[in-house]
């Protein structure tokens, strides 16, 4: 269908815009993590797969990160099994993991792909076990029994990242296509693990030296005792925030994936709200930005 006048000067006006962003990010490494309810709205998936789509197609090298937590829960209790969560850590059993693997590396990232390819892409699909991609190691957790002293907690096949194969990612910036990774690691005996999204996300980062790492969340962002959306932020202002009580919770484990992103060599990390359609885009290609910004340089918001 050919565009009308009107159409192509606002698509010139947009892209004129964009161009000083598309010329400074051309041929940067951008790793988003993919989750919540931008997963679950036809609408949000969409715009993000475009989002993914149009970032590749003006130069930059997008990999996506995603999780499925609710859509491996939704499995585990269809076939009767109740999912048990320590210190937010999914306890993964055999029998778990075997689920878990399923959802993440078949049901869910073969959807991305999809959803990718049908929006104009070239996905190709992974899970942390091609190619060794995502060395793991088990994760342990420990908690203090009735008498004080520290006990290790078993929570099964649960991992964090030992080594992430960089060349396996470069190889496919230089053959076009758009990696999309399932957070599965694979240890030295060979044994899956699960690892958290946010965690593969940032590691993958630091690895590739990416340009920026952005985390897709259900919020607009880090947000001060005041409710307003803090950015701009260093990391030195992160670690004060942390001290003083204004991070906590829920929001400490994606703030300390972005933080060690960020002392590992990626230039920024942004925390943006996933609900709003093209989120990706506003960050990278408008001045505003999206959301929370983090990086190792003091200065001011865009």
């Amino acid at each position: 269908m050919a565009l009308t006048h009107d159409a192509a000067l606002n698509i010139a006006k947009v892209l004129t815009e964009a161009l000083p962003y598309i010329q400074r990010f051309a041929g940067a490494t951008v790793v988003v993590k993919y989750g919540g309810n931008a997963m679950t709205d036809p609408e949000l998936e969409n715009s993000f797969a475009r989002d993914i789509v149009l970032m590749k197609t003006v130069g930059l090298n997008p990999i996506v990160v995603h999780g499925g937590g609710p859509q491996i829960g939704d499995l585990l209790k269809r076939i009767g099994k109740e999912s048990q969560f320590i210190d937010g850590m999914r306890v993964t059993d055999g029998e778990t993991m075997d689920v878990v693997e399923m959802v993440l590396g078949g049901l869910v990232n073969k959807s991305i792909v999809n959803l990718i390819n049908q929006n104009g892409g070239r996905a190709i699909g992974l899970t942390g076990k091609d190619a060794n991609l995502i060395r793991a190691k088990r994760m342990t957790l420990s908690r203090k029994d009735e008498a004080g002293q520290a006990q290790e907690v078993d929570i099964g096949q649960v991992g964090e990242v030992a080594g992430i194969k960089a060349d396996v990612l470069e190889l496919m910036f230089n053959s076009d296509f758009i990696p999309v990774i399932a957070p599965v690691g694979v240890g030295d005996d060979g044994a899956s693990y699960n690892i958290n999204a946010d965690l593969v996300a940032g590691k993958v980062a630091e690895a590739l030296k990416a340009e920026k790492l952005i985390l897709l969340t259900n919020i607009p962002g880090v947000m001060n005792k005041d409710k307003q959306v803090l950015t701009g932020l260093t990391t030195q202002d992160v670690d004060a925030l942390i001290a003083d009580g204004t991070i906590y919770g829920g929001m400490l484990p994606k703030i300390a994936c972005a933080l060690d992103a960020v002392k590992g060599g990626v230039q920024s990390a942004h925390i943006i709200d996933g609900r709003v359609p093209h989120a990706c885009l506003l960050e990278v290609f408008t001045d505003e930005g999206m959301g929370t910004l983090i990086s190792n340089r003091a200065r001011k918001p865009r």
